[in-house]
This record gives structure tokens, sequence and C-alpha cells, in this order.
């Protein structure tokens, strides 16, 4: 078959990206022909995967992504299938990263909902989960699942649940020790400090914010002890000026995405992930496999899995700050994260978080077949 994959955005570090290059990839290697449709792609290409780059005209992003979504339509109809991994018309199966966004604006006060930019985005939703339409739905997140559901009373039979998919690099292996030694040394970390880490791109809505005032609320001989390094893509000038203004600028390192993860799953004492609202958050399953101990919010789907494994502590929503910076005094002045570490380990090793792109493959081929 000749497959068309459609996004807005590519860039080596973003989860869905990742993601859709991985599976397709796969369904390269089973025989079938893939090709991104996308308004920008950054990063090295795979020649066995060509990209075509869709012109848009807009001022703004949901204008763009509109004329984007018109360009697809005569670009790839001659395709066998169209696999998006956003929201747009015309699909045969949409990957689900992206959150319910009816479900999470019916949050917000109605003003919100008085844009142009509200309606463009409700109308793409309703493309893909309209209970009168055709399109497959790839879930990689039962909760989330369920709120588009609620939200759209999209038939449960287009539903097709997929279990995680991390890499087996982020398990804690027999040079652990070895890592964790070398990346505290090239930043300066003693024995006796401890190292918070937060990944994943979009820091607004991973909640570096809130990371930052709870390390700036720890007490002060705890919090001399602390270094928070967040990695990821994001603009880094609020979150400095942030932590400037909450003295506590020389603590925090900002890098941009990288390969070298597991060095630093292993270096960190501990993962701050308080995001506001996320579908699934697979850095949150990566940690517990590492033994890293984790600290996160009940907004994220994988949230489950820490709580599963025992694997580190998970706020309860509505969230509060006093709730995080009470419990990230009492993870780092306790001693629980050495159970904590070993609870994650052997959760690692018992459940199934490895097999999301191969599922996902297996089901674009029986939809489009």
């Amino acid at each position: 078959m000749r497959i068309a994959f459609c996004l807005f955005k590519y860039f080596p570090y973003g989860g869905m990206q990742r993601d859709a290059l991985r599976i397709g990839r796969l369904l390269l290697a089973r025989g079938h022909a893939v090709e991104f449709f996308t308004l920008d792609w950054q990063g090295e290409r795979d020649p066995d995967l060509p990209v075509h780059l869709l012109p848009a005209r807009g001022l703004s992003n949901h204008a763009r992504y509109a004329d984007f979504a018109r360009a697809l339509g005569d670009a790839a109809r001659d395709f066998d299938g169209r696999v998006g991994f956003n929201k747009l018309p015309g699909l045969d199966v949409y990957y689900a990263a992206d959150t319910c966004y009816l479900a999470r604006m019916a949050r917000r006060p109605f003003w919100h909902r008085l844009s142009g930019r509200y309606r463009a985005f409700v109308a793409a939703e309703k493309a893909v989960f309209d209970p009168a339409g055709q399109t497959q739905i790839l879930a990689i997140s039962a909760a989330e699942a369920a709120r588009y559901q609620a939200a759209w009373h999209t038939p449960q039979q287009r539903f097709h649940l997929l279990p995680p998919g991390i890499t087996r690099d982020r398990c804690a292996g027999p040079d652990a020790a070895q890592l964790r030694a070398s990346l505290r040394a090239e930043f300066g970390i003693g024995d006796g400090d401890f190292l918070l880490l937060q990944i994943g791109s979009g820091f607004r809505m991973k909640g570096l914010d809130r990371s930052l005032r709870g390390l700036a609320a720890l007490p002060a001989d705890l919090r001399a002890r602390c270094r928070l390094i967040a990695i990821g893509r994001d603009k880094p000038g609020p979150f400095l000026r942030l932590a400037r203004r909450l003295g506590i600028g020389g603590a925090l390192t900002i890098l941009p995405g990288r390969d070298d993860i597991p060095r630093f799953l292993q270096g960190a004492d501990l993962l701050l992930h308080p995001a506001y609202y996320e579908n699934t958050g697979a850095v949150l399953i990566e940690a517990v496999v590492a033994g890293l101990p984790v600290l996160t919010t009940a907004a994220c789907g994988y949230a489950e899995h820490v709580a599963a494994s025992g694997c580190g502590r998970v706020l309860p929503e509505p969230f509060r700050q006093a709730d995080l910076n009470t419990a990230l005094e009492r993870v780092l002045a306790g001693v629980e994260r050495l159970a904590w570490r070993q609870a994650g380990i052997a959760y690692g090793r018992t459940q199934d978080l490895w097999h999301l792109h191969e599922r996902a493959a297996d089901a674009i081929q029986r939809v489009l077949g």
C-alpha cells in the first residue's frame, strides 16, 4: 500500500514525531510505501521515507493548519490511506497523541470559546471524532479515549487502544552506576547533592514553572543542594527569568532535546513532571524502568504507571502548588527513593511497555487493508 503520513510539524525530539517516524519505518519494512506530508521538517530525513512540504497561507497557526488541510486533500488524493498525527479532515486513521480539545476548553472561561481559533480547532476535532464519521482512532491513553468519547459520543468500536512504546535503552542496565557517575561529573554535581530532572518539549504545559516554584520553596539548606536540569524544545527565556525572580537562577540549567537521555535518567535523583495536562507522558514510564523516582500529577495519562509501580508519587487533581512543595521536600529529605528505584526496575521486567509502534502498524494495516 501507499500510505500518507500527515502532521503539521516534524522536529527530532517531539514524542509524537518520533512515534510517527518509528511507525513509518515499521510499515516500510513490511513492504508498504510511506510518505510524509508536513508544513515543516527539522532534522535529518530518511531517504526511504519521502517528505513533502506543503505551502500554507495564513496569519495565525489555525489558519495555516486549515490551509494545509486543503492542500493535503489534493496532494494525497491518490494514496491508499491517510494516517494523521494531528487532527485533520479526510483521515482514515488518527494517531491520538493530542488531548481532547473540546473537553479541555470546557474548563476554561467562556470567552475562550468565542475565538476563530476555538472554532477552527473544534471543527478539526469534529472531523475526526464525529460519531457519524469513519476515521479509526489509535488511542495511546485509555483515560483520554474516555474523554473523547464523553465529549463527542464516538462509537467505541472506532478506538484501538495501544500499549506504551518506550525503548529498552531506558531500562537500568549493568552500566547504570557508570552512567550516573559520568553525568554527575560532567555537570559538577556532588554525591551529597540532588539532581532534579524534567524532560519534555513544551515546558509550559509540562509544568516547569511549578517545578521551579517547588524548588524555590524548599528549606534553604536543602535548596542549596539541588540542581534542576530541564531538557526539551521550547523558549527558555520565560523560565530562566522566573528562576531568577525566585532566587534560584543558578540552580537551573535548560538544555535542548538530545539523544543521551539514559545518562540523565541514571544520573538524576528525581524526575519532576507536574504537567498541567498530558495525554500520556512517556517519560514517566521511561523514568520508572530506569529506577528514577517520579513526582508527577494525575493530569498525565501514564501517571497510572507511576502509581502501579510504586516508583514515586502522583499528586491529585486539582493541582495545588502547596502539595507539590510539601511532597518535594519529603521526597528529598526521606529515604524512600531506594525502595522506589527497586520497585520501578521490577515493574519494567513484568509489564508490556514496549510494543506501541508494532501494534499501531498492525492496526493501520488492518484498517487500510
